[in-house]
């Protein structure tokens, strides 16, 4: 059975596989013009004393790419600007907010304490206020886009090469620029509303050092996070309360009373770290310095994946935290460790049965009703919604979050596969999972989420590995428990298993994964043949020169009709929506203020 098991499981994966990539490189194909597909980013450019940074890249390309270079755009360091803004964007709204309620009272002017959260100061004229703040943060503004523009250290050495073609966009991507391999690194532009600012602004020397950090970091974090949970939980019980508030005694030994706190709070305790669990992933992966919020969510999926592997999956089989999980194994045997183990997992098969009705049910259950997003909405509405555009943003649905979706699905693979010969019985619970999981996550998708970047399926490749990783780790375990029984002769049948599948997943990603790393130069230049007879008198230059500045260099009108953005982002409607949302797919990203196309625009595409 591990044997059919694994076969079938690699036949739907390889299967799978060459369909994604197939749809990849037919999206591609078809896609309309975008700005990433003739644009690059290049990172490391070398300081040069006679030249500023952007005409050192424009020299460079010319004499390097003279006949496919077309222009560039090089990358401030803007974050203190973009603070500005949005500071100023929050005192505009409050301003608004100020003036309708004066507009529909005018016998009473609005007035406002200018202390921490309007609690205390002095008060003042809430309308004169915010309109000087505004004027004060204009001013500021100003002066601090003079400072950018003026400040030859304002200038990173990051630009946004474009090229007259897709054709010479590929080569400069995937080619070695440069003699020296640390500098003129260039890799395909993210889309402009992928791109995340704020870490194009980080050195790329301290990238390195960032990375290490946080690899540290994330170890002490797996290892050493049921610490708090199991301190919290303590005083969640009847003693540790009653030694920390004495005086509540009596209210404690009140049978409902101790039965809510017996029951419900070490549940509750776990529940509210893990909630912030994915906020601390993807700030770790922000200091990491990712350049595209993509590339961000995949770093926080891998990292959570780990950590559920390592604290739910292992954690749940063997008792203690994962740091005396940790200082077991090392004090143990390698070949000790499957048997330990696999001996826990059939004991351990109606816990995660009851887990996977508890959590993967109603966790489906929970998502179609939305009852979270649901109760944040009314809050908002009652203490924060002041205007119509707080409104709008309140009822945003936002997007399908991969960095937590995604990785808790791959658990159930995992589960799935470790228990598929173990105990059978579970796989029916599994199969009810993915079922439910189908249809409720392709109705949100098509019809409640707003999509905020296309990544062409960049994901997949991480979704293979890891559902490799665990058919390995499944066969491994089963290894473990079959040498603690009486067949333990039957072990050694099972060692080619690993080898196989591991040379599987070798063989995928050699067959596969450049689809996804890559652009092929011959699909580059059947689709630059196909425009330039399509739009022979096609103005690339105009088509290209604003679509990589930093937003917060637009005028508020370019925010919100950026023309030269609007095209690339029309794409044929594959689905029919029900989504009454002003806000259409692709959403603009926060990041990044390129506009999403019209409603009648794309309905007639």
């Amino acid at each position: 059975m591990a044997y059919a098991f694994t076969f079938w499981t690699c036949y739907v994966l390889k299967r799978e596989y060459e369909i994604v990539a197939t749809m990849r490189l037919h999206f591609l194909a078809s896609e309309r013009r975008r700005p990433d597909q003739f644009t690059v980013l290049v990172q490391n450019v070398p300081p040069d004393p006679d030249e500023s940074v952007s005409e050192l890249v424009e020299h460079f390309f010319l004499v390097n790419h003279p006949e496919h270079y077309l222009t560039n755009q090089v990358v401030y360091n803007a974050n203190k600007l973009s603070n500005l803004v949005h500071e100023k964007k929050k005192k505009q709204n409050w301003l608004d907010f100020y003036q309708l309620r004066y507009s529909r009272k005018p016998s009473a002017r609005p007035f406002v304490k200018t202390g921490f959260l309007g609690l205390w100061g002095r008060r003042v004229d809430a309308i004169d206020f915010y309109t000087s703040e505004i004027e004060r943060l204009s001013e500021e503004i100003s002066i601090e886009r003079e400072k950018i523009a003026s400040n030859p250290k304002s200038i990173m050495p990051v630009a946004f090469v474009s090229f007259k073609t897709r054709w010479g966009a590929a080569v400069c991507a995937q080619t070695q620029q440069s003699r020296n391999p640390t500098i003129w690194l260039t890799e395909w532009a993210p889309e402009p509303r992928d791109v995340y600012w704020d870490n194009l602004a980080i050195p790329y020397v301290s990238l390195t050092i960032r990375r290490l950090i946080i690899a540290v970091a994330f170890f002490f974090l797996t290892f050493f996070f049921m610490i708090p949970i199991a301190f919290v939980q303590s005083l969640a019980n009847i003693e540790g309360i009653e030694k920390a508030v004495p005086f509540l005694e009596p209210v404690i030994e009140l049978k409902f009373i101790k039965s809510i706190i017996q029951g419900f709070l070490p549940g509750i305790a776990l529940k509210i770290f893990l909630i912030f669990l994915p906020s601390i992933l993807m700030l770790m992966s922000k200091f990491e310095g990712f350049n595209s919020i993509s590339a961000l969510e995949r770093r926080s999926a891998s990292r959570y994946y780990i950590f559920q592997f390592i604290n739910v999956f292992l954690g749940s089989i063997i008792t203690g935290t994962a740091f005396q999980q940790l200082d077991n194994f090392i004090h143990q045997s390698a070949n000790d460790i499957p048997k330990t183990i696999g001996v826990s997992i059939p004991m351990k098969a109606t816990f995660f049965i009851t887990y996977i009705m508890v959590d993967g049910w109603a966790g489906i259950a929970g998502e179609i009703l939305r009852l979270k997003p649901l109760i944040i909405y009314h809050l908002k509405n009652f203490f924060l919604v002041k205007t119509e555009k707080d409104r709008e943003e309140a009822m945003d649905p936002g997007t399908l979050g991969f960095n937590t979706g995604e990785p808790q699905i791959q658990l159930y693979f995992l589960l799935g596969l470790v228990y598929s010969v173990v105990t059978p019985i579970l796989l029916p619970f599994i199969i009810v999972f993915f079922a439910l999981a189908y249809v409720v996550y392709r109705h949100q998708i098509i019809n409640v989420y707003n999509q905020e970047y296309e990544s062409a399926a960049a994901f997949w490749p991480d979704i293979h590995g890891r559902i490799v990783t665990a058919l390995v780790v499944s066969q491994l375990l089963l290894m473990g428990l079959l040498s603690t029984k009486n067949a333990a002769q039957s072990t050694p049948l099972l060692i080619t298993l690993p080898v196989l599948t591991i040379f599987f997943h070798r063989f995928c990603k050699g067959r596969y994964e450049p689809a996804f790393l890559r652009y092929p130069l011959q699909e580059a230049m059947m689709k630059d043949t196909l425009e330039r007879a399509r739009e022979p008198n096609l103005n690339l230059k105009g088509f290209l020169q604003n679509a990589y500045i930093h937003p917060v260099f637009k005028g508020e009108d370019e925010d919100d009709n950026d023309v030269a953005m609007e095209e690339p982002m029309q794409e044929q409607v594959l689905v029919q929506t029900k989504r009454q949302s002003r806000r259409n797919t692709p959403l603009p990203s926060k990041h990044s203020g390129s506009t999403s196309p019209s409603k009648s625009r794309v309905v007639r595409d």
